[in-house]
């Protein structure tokens, strides 16, 4: 099953990476589109990663029924956004990282002006690319845009952000920083989700929406403990960035703060709630369990 799922998450990253190269090789042709502005979009947008947001659109659009062609503009907008946001948290005045994916940062390549537009045109473009869907129903289109838009923004990652900062040299309850990671990280994981259903025509008052939405939620939530247990237990050459960057800034890490055996009893109990989730899908649902399965298992 692992090999079938490597080579099926394969295939649909080679797809979203197609995708991307479009969505660039359109800016680079208009006469507005700055070279430098597209080469340094492209140098973090294609500068590797798993990807693991449009193959959740994916999964979650096979399982609903959609065809491929119709969740390559949410898995290509998702990433988008995702790498925007890996952009400005690296910045000086957020992160202050030098290295992402195992290669400088975008400020310290490009500058960090470059740095900030490009991460603003990765996010605004995103969403001319999902406004673009060739999806047949316009309704599913609008709240598709409004998805993307609510997990991204003030009520979503920003706002996860913005608390995660707030909590730098604190010791916030578990309560505290679980809403923080279901925002900062949790809430787009949970949108790409959703974009993929909605793609299909199903809408909320669908009852595949809500099992795809709990099973997203609780991955969501799950993916971010991982990254605290894997910034604490993994090394630099593994993540591709420095290794205890949360403990060096003081920053809310769910191991350091609760302990590890907390933190990967919870990861797993998480898990087991997605997968109980999806416990009466068929094996189409298979894909989104073993992203599951990714998510909890990963150590980088």
């Amino acid at each position: 099953m692992i090999e079938v799922f490597d080579d099926w998450s394969e295939h649909y990253r080679k797809r979203v990476n197609g995708r991307l190269q479009l969505v660039l090789s359109s800016l680079r042709s208009h006469v507005g589109s700055d070279a430098r502005l597209v080469d340094a979009m492209a140098y973090s947008l294609l500068g590797g990663g798993k990807r693991v947001r449009p193959l959740l659109v994916y999964a979650a659009g096979e399982l609903a029924g959609a065809e491929p062609g119709q969740l390559d503009a949410a898995a290509a907008a998702v990433e988008m956004v995702h790498c925007y946001s890996l952009i400005h948290d690296d910045l000086p005045a957020m992160d202050d990282d030098e290295l992402r994916r195992g290669q400088p940062t975008l400020h310290i390549a490009f500058g960090e002006a470059t740095a900030i537009l490009a991460g603003d045109a990765l996010l605004t473009e995103a969403f001319t690319v999902l406004a673009q869907a060739p999806q047949t129903q316009p309704d599913m289109r609008l709240q598709s845009i409004l998805m993307l838009a609510r997990a991204s923004g003030g009520n979503g990652m920003v706002a996860g952000q913005m608390l995660d900062m707030s909590m730098e040299g604190t010791q916030p309850s578990t309560a505290q920083v679980e809403t923080m990671f279901a925002l900062k990280t949790g809430a787009l994981l949970h949108a790409s989700a959703i974009l993929g259903v909605l793609a299909a025509g199903r809408g909320e008052t669908d009852p595949l929406y809500g099992k795809v939405s709990a099973f997203a939620e609780a991955i969501g939530l799950c993916f971010q403990i991982q990254d605290d247990i894997i910034d604490v237990t993994s090394d630099t050459a593994s993540l591709g960035k420095p290794q205890g960057s949360d403990a060096a800034r003081g920053k809310p890490n769910y191991a350091l703060r609760f302990g590890l055996d907390h933190a990967r009893q919870r990861a797993d109990d998480l898990y087991q709630s997605a997968l109980a989730a999806l416990a009466d899908c068929n094996h189409v649902a298979e894909p989104l369990r073993q992203l599951g399965a990714m998510i909890t298992k990963r150590n980088h």
